[in-house]
């Protein structure tokens, strides 16, 4: 079931085995299940989706990565989210090997490139219910060519 933030955006809601996803996020770090076998592997769930095997650790990451693709929504295709148009979501490849998806911040929307190096960066929301959730995102890293 999804949850709603404050300004309406939808927000997930922590599972079990995403929880410590999100205790991660909220330090500001970003943590991926890594499995003895195949590596990091993001979304967060009880398996590995590789192997299928379930001997995988929590391991911190960099959070630097390079955009893979991405998409910008210039119509605002969910209502909830029409205040924030433009935005970009992103494939983002990290340099442990994971590829996540997130939404790149921090500058122009028409500066996103394939292969634009990035960092995380996590911003904070407050849900309906009155809890807080951390969401990951990426931004361009300071060591890129300009913008």
């Amino acid at each position: 079931m999804v949850q709603f933030a404050t300004d309406g955006r939808p927000l997930p809601r922590p599972t079990a085995i995403s929880q410590p996803y999100f205790e991660a996020a909220a330090r500001g770090e970003l943590r991926l299940q890594c499995c003895p076998r195949d590596g990091v592997f993001y979304y967060p769930r009880s398996v590995c989706p590789r192997c299928w095997k379930t001997d995988w650790q929590w391991q911190a990451l960099s959070g630097r990565g390079e955009v893979h693709s991405f998409t910008i929504d210039r119509v605002g295709h969910d209502p909830a989210l029409a205040a924030e148009v433009p935005y970009c979501i992103a494939l983002v490849d990290l340099e442990e090997g994971a590829r996540v998806v997130a939404n790149v911040v921090s500058c122009p929307v028409e500066s996103v490139r394939i292969g634009l190096p990035v960092e995380a960066t996590f911003d904070t929301f407050t849900a309906d219910s009155g809890e807080t959730l951390t969401l990951l995102r990426f931004r361009p890293r300071q060591d890129s060519p300009a913008l």
